[in-house]
């Protein structure tokens, strides 16, 4: 699709940029997080189409409101000046160019804090090209090497190999690289947050794969650990994910989505062995909480669990800040 005409494409999105919300996030894995919290921004739209997504009322439903370049830099410069880590670029791949060029303008404007490119992986290679002055770490998603799989929950046959291709591509293009986390705001301010969310180092360089798995797909997500044993060990970190939450499609939850249940403990269990077996100790993993505590609604200013999460812009055009 044209979509610099005002066509839209499968994202639902035109070549502009679209944004439901932005916040302070401490629910990211400990080196995104830090001490100050990750800068969350949540584009609107998404290349898949998955069945169980926890943020369809952006990725499918279309929450968000349009921003120019010029509010895009003033997000970023306001949660650098919250005392963000990074800026956190959520499910932006169909929107790169707009946003790198936004990201290019926002370091000109004073941005120093890395940029992070937090991604389905369902981008081609000459795309990510148009990043690779502005991104400094990717957390993309391995979500399956299955093509049956990819095709019947994410609506996208060719995920497997398209997405192997960009991980690969992130990782040769950038090395793991650590630093201290902020300590104060860009006011100077001390940053303080709970022992249990703190880090002693944030990532400022490299690539976090995450695989979220299945209940019910274990093979799947054998084959997934196999993949980064084999292309990713050494080079990468992995980000083991047990939080699959059953969603429901409406308000009256009357239509349940395929699979629907937690991941078992059994399962949990196997996938960890797994772990051991294929000697992958560079990573993260989730504990077994099976919950939907967690799920996000981006219709209120605060998505998120106010534990997890401070609001320093929403799509409803208000800018909310804690401290005032």
């Amino acid at each position: 699709m044209n979509r610099l005409a005002g066509l839209t494409g499968y994202c639902g999105e035109t070549a502009e940029l679209r944004i439901a919300a932005a916040a302070i996030h401490r629910g990211e894995e400990p080196p995104v997080t830090g001490l100050g919290g990750s800068g969350t921004i949540f584009i609107t739209g998404c290349t898949l189409g998955c069945k169980f997504c926890q943020n369809r009322q952006i990725s499918q439903e279309g929450m968000g409101s349009l921003v120019n370049h010029d509010e895009f830099v003033r997000i970023c410069l306001d949660l650098q000046d919250a005392g963000a880590e990074n800026i956190n670029i959520v499910t932006g791949s169909h929107s790169i160019p707009g946003i790198a060029s936004g990201a290019e303008l926002a370091r000109k404007q004073g941005l120093f804090i890395p940029v992070l490119w937090n991604s389905s992986s369902y981008e081609n290679v000459s795309a990510l090209d148009l990043l690779k002055d502005t991104v400094s770490v990717y957390l993309p998603d391995l979500k399956t090497l299955d093509s049956g799989i990819a095709k019947q929950y994410f609506n996208a046959e060719d995920y497997p190999e398209t997405a192997a291709k960009a991980i690969i591509k992130m990782i040769d293009s950038r090395e793991l690289r650590f630093g201290e986390p902020r300590t104060k705001d860009s006011l100077g301010k001390p940053i303080s947050a709970p022992d249990e969310i703190h880090h002693e180092t944030v990532i400022q360089s490299g690539v976090i794969i995450r695989h979220l798995v299945l209940p019910g797909y274990l093979e799947s997500t054998k084959n997934v650990l196999r993949w980064f044993a084999d292309h990713a060990q050494g080079r990468a970190l992995l980000s083991l994910m047990t939080q699959y939450t059953p969603v429901y499609q409406n308000k009256e939850q009357s239509d349940l989505l395929i699979p629907g249940r937690y991941v078992d403990e059994r399962e949990y269990e196997c996938v960890l062995r797994w772990l051991e077996e294929y000697g992958i100790d560079d990573g993260f993993y989730q504990e077994l909480v099976p919950s939907d505590d967690w799920l996000p609604d981006f219709s209120r200013h605060n998505p998120f669990s106010s534990e997890l999460s401070r609001t320093i812009w929403h799509y409803h055009r208000e800018q909310i800040a804690e401290s005032k």
